[in-house]
């Protein structure tokens, strides 16, 4: 009987101990969940305040992006860039968006801020380079210094008519026929000459005579080889004056105006015409004089001295 007592003591025991545990966990599950309802009645106007905030941003990012597309319409901006700003600036307005709800409903953005800083700023000095030719690029591609299809050169040594113009590079096939690709970084900040965005074009020739020669009469051979080109225009007129006054020959410079497309059928015909017209005219060019100095040996001049002796 007494082991018994003892056993039901135990159980009884046993049984308030759970008893009093789970009304523990009950009370503490009751706390929790009073704190979570009243964080979530606290957060219901932060949580609408987003909700609204979120609204009102789609709202302004969809006027901004037809704002640009209206403005790139104006511009007639390529519509390659044009797709690649609106996207960027789409993308960048959504991350603000997203970060001001988040930090309007009470989620702490402090720290994504500071590594997506970190993240940007690492990605910017390994891309140093890429994001001057993207900055190259975008400048080209919105002010136009030059089209598919314009002949061009620059002052980095870069020449040739522009077959294609990307974000990061412009290609370029040269007088030569080869393919070059220019980045666009050095492109934009560099001195652009375009051939193709004018109408007439000068070039130039130096042509020497002899000082025996009629300068006047010269001239006038030249004048006249010109102006029966059909490809030279008479506005402005082609000209022919004295450069230089050389060691053996008279330095004239001829200068004429063509069209634009007939630059080089002109100025590579008009060249050979003048010099055989002057050749039949008993005006050849001067030759360039070669000048031999005989420089006297040190150990031939000591040999002449001992023989001398």
């Amino acid at each position: 009987m007494l082991s018994l007592d003892v056993g039901t003591i135990l159980v009884s025991k046993s049984m308030e101990i759970y008893l009093i545990s789970m009304e523990s966990n009950l009370n503490s599950l009751g706390t929790k969940f009073g704190r979570l309802t009243d964080i979530v009645i606290d957060s219901i106007p932060g949580i609408i305040g987003g909700i609204i905030l979120l609204i009102i941003g789609k709202y302004v990012i969809d006027l901004v992006n037809r704002l640009l597309h209206k403005r790139f319409e104006k511009r007639n901006v390529d519509p390659s860039i044009r797709a690649f700003i609106s996207s960027m600036v789409r993308i960048v307005m959504w991350v603000m968006l997203m970060l001001t709800v988040a930090s309007q409903i009470g989620i702490q953005t402090t720290s994504f801020i500071a590594a997506l800083s970190a993240f940007g700023l690492a990605v910017g000095m390994a891309l140093q380079g890429s994001l001057s030719n993207f900055a190259g690029g975008v400048l080209i591609l919105m002010f136009r210094p030059f089209e598919v299809g314009d002949y061009i050169s620059s002052a980095n040594g870069t020449a040739g008519t522009v077959e294609r113009i990307d974000i990061l590079y412009s290609t370029l096939i040269g007088d030569d026929g080869v393919r070059i690709f220019s980045p666009n970084g050095p492109l934009a900040n560099s001195v652009i000459k375009n051939y193709t965005k004018i109408v007439q074009r000068m070039f130039e020739y130096t042509v020497s005579i002899s000082y025996d020669k009629n300068i006047k009469e010269a001239k006038e051979i030249i004048l006249r080889v010109l102006r029966s080109n059909e490809n030279v225009l008479t506005t402005p007129e082609p000209t022919v004056f004295v450069k230089e006054l050389g060691n053996s020959s008279i330095v004239l410079t001829v200068r004429a105006w063509t069209k634009r497309e007939h630059y080089w059928p002109a100025r590579n015909s008009m060249q050979e015409k003048i010099m055989l017209e002057l050749e039949r005219n008993d005006m050849s060019v001067a030759p360039n004089p070669t000048q031999i100095s005989i420089v006297p040996n040190a150990n031939d001049q000591g040999s002449a001295v001992k023989a001398d002796a």
